[in-house]
């Protein structure tokens, strides 16, 4: 499996360097560039390429790094236990059926091999890359609500693409 130019994409040397490393290392990639300038291209040809699905998840500046692993929604769930059994049911008993997964939870569980685009991580709170840092590491997370870990079934082939909005935590940039 080796990434190359497409008859959609033209890739340059280094890049196709980068990208084959990053994928034979089953390490992350950044892409840095100007907006508009094929980042987000470059993680679909990829995937094309490689024959894999692709998972994006797009950053905007409200977004946190849980929202990537799941959430719970307690609110539904108060709101469920408030309206009694004939209404709430048994779904309340089981905290399962208020969590609901992120983009990094499905990426892990996926039946094979996947590119994750973390689109624009640039566009998120300074601490937003460092607070993935452990998960994409060991590729795996505690659901403190169940008690379960979630480990990564295959590793993600994993694509952060940047705008230079803002610099990134250089902790992150070392991994």
């Amino acid at each position: 499996m080796r990434f190359g130019s497409t008859d959609r994409y033209i890739a340059t040397d280094d890049l196709t360097i980068a990208v084959n490393a990053a994928v034979t290392l089953e390490r992350p990639l950044l892409v840095k560039g100007e907006p508009g300038t094929g980042k987000t291209e470059l993680a679909r040809q990829v995937a094309a390429a490689l024959g894999m699905e692709m998972s994006e998840w797009s950053i905007k500046s409200t977004t946190r790094a849980q929202q990537g692993l799941y959430e719970c929604d307690a609110v539904s769930r108060l709101r469920d236990s408030q309206l009694g059994p004939e209404l709430g049911g048994d779904r309340v008993q089981d905290v399962r059926n208020y969590i609901r997964k992120g983009k990094l939870w499905a990426a892990f569980e996926a039946e094979r091999k996947v590119v994750l685009l973390i689109d624009e991580i640039d566009k998120a709170d300074i601490e937003f890359p460092n607070d993935l840092l452990r998960e994409l590491d060991r590729m795996d997370f505690h659901v403190h609500e169940t008690g379960r870990t979630v480990r990564a079934l295959h590793r993600p082939i994993v694509v952060s693409t940047s705008n230079n909005e803002k610099e990134l935590p250089d902790a992150f940039l070392r991994r």
